[in-house]
């Protein structure tokens, strides 16, 4: 017989089937499973794409609470070496989201069985990673319906020993954007450059250039961070390539400074185009609003927080992390915070590996919260 908690198990039943951003059919499946098996006498379950409402009607609700979760993974090829490892090759809960889940479910499993005065809405978000499924799961039709009077989420957080919760009021986590630049000139044999375009060299220059934004056009009290982690080019060594494409991420801690980096990109990029005479396009993907903590909100869930026996309280810095939870903040007041889950790996890691002891603590911590809330 297993000794790990329920919830535990449910963690590695979810870690082993990672699905990318709006393709969570496995991941939607085995949770509506789970949500249809709980009682039903209080619940009303709607489907959104590969996300999921449930609504947990409260025993004399004044307002309603929303808790949300994300459940996509990441591209990453998984190296824990753990018995219950993706099963999806090449796929990976590096990111939390499959702790996440098993404390949104452990919420909703207590909840169900344990009404409060208020109504729940349990929120089961696809797409966090990418295009981004908080913003268009707002502006559903059920959301406009079941629209929550206040909203919270939680993170994992690698660097914190478990039983730490950390957060702030106002500005927790940056506004970040992809960023995508295709360069296009003319190819040709390397030993006649001066009949070709060479679109690496023209790559490297904007690299560089690029480098200079933050230093020189972004003021120094404020942060922003601009990232290409991809550059493709070229097919074989003597060939002078008419291709490049350059992938990263910007990150600013305000909204004016993204909009100020965005267009020196943009400047930059039409230096190139000049320089080099070639083409030149750039798309900003997916681009994710700041996560802004509710002060009053925040305040009194840090109060909570310190007079909970178990619990180690820590104020945080703001990050430089990206969380389309920012949409929902953005229109909801809430709150987000980090959830201590003790490993030496970070997030986004092919060896992230958290501890699971987080899990049951999550959930009897978050059900003390929220049945205070919700009965006050």
């Amino acid at each position: 017989m297993s000794s790990i908690s329920p919830f535990v198990a449910i963690r590695r039943d979810l870690h082993k089937i990672p699905e990318l951003g709006f393709q969570e059919f496995k991941t939607q499946q085995y949770l509506l499973r789970y949500i249809h098996a709980l009682p039903q006498e209080r619940l009303e379950i709607q489907t959104w794409k590969t996300g999921i409402f449930v609504k947990v009607k409260g025993t004399a609700p004044r307002k309603m609470i929303g808790y949300r979760t994300d459940i996509d993974g990441l591209p990453i090829k998984e190296e824990t070496g753990l018995p219950y490892s993706s099963e999806h090759e090449g796929n990976m809960h590096a990111c939390g989201h499959d702790v996440h889940m098993s404390i949104a479910l452990g919420l909703l499993t207590h909840f169900a069985e344990h009404p409060i005065q208020d109504d729940l809405l349990f929120i089961f978000q696809p797409a966090e990673e990418g295009p981004g499924g908080a913003k268009p799961m707002l502006e559903s039709e059920i959301m406009k319906v079941w629209k929550p009077d206040m909203i919270l989420a939680l993170h994992i957080a690698p660097e914190y020993p478990v039983g730490t919760i950390a957060t702030k009021e106002g500005l927790l986590f940056a506004n970040t954007s992809e960023l995508f630049i295709d360069l296009k000139g003319k190819g040709g044999h390397a030993a006649f450059p001066h009949l070709a375009n060479d679109m690496v060299v023209a790559a490297c220059s904007l690299v560089t250039q690029l480098q200079s934004i933050v230093a020189r056009n972004v003021d120094p009290l404020d942060s922003a961070v601009i990232t290409i982690g991809k550059i493709s080019s070229g097919t074989v060594q003597n060939v002078i390539a008419e291709h490049a494409r350059l992938e990263g991420t910007i990150r600013t801690l305000s909204v004016d400074s993204m909009k100020k980096v965005k267009e020196r990109i943009e400047a930059m990029v039409s230096g190139i185009k000049m320089a080099y005479q070639c083409e030149a396009e750039i798309d900003y993907g997916s681009m994710y609003h700041q996560v802004y903590n509710d002060p009053e909100l925040t305040t009194e869930f840090i109060q909570f927080a310190e007079s909970y026996q178990g619990i180690r309280f820590i104020r945080c810095k703001e990050a430089m992390t990206g969380e389309d939870f920012g949409y929902m903040l953005a229109e909801i007041p809430g709150f987000m915070f980090w959830l201590g889950v003790d490993s030496p790996y970070g997030l986004h890691h092919a060896k992230l590996a958290p501890n699971e002891a987080a899990i049951d603590q999550g959930i009897s911590f978050l059900i003390s919260y929220i049945t205070w809330k919700g009965n006050n």
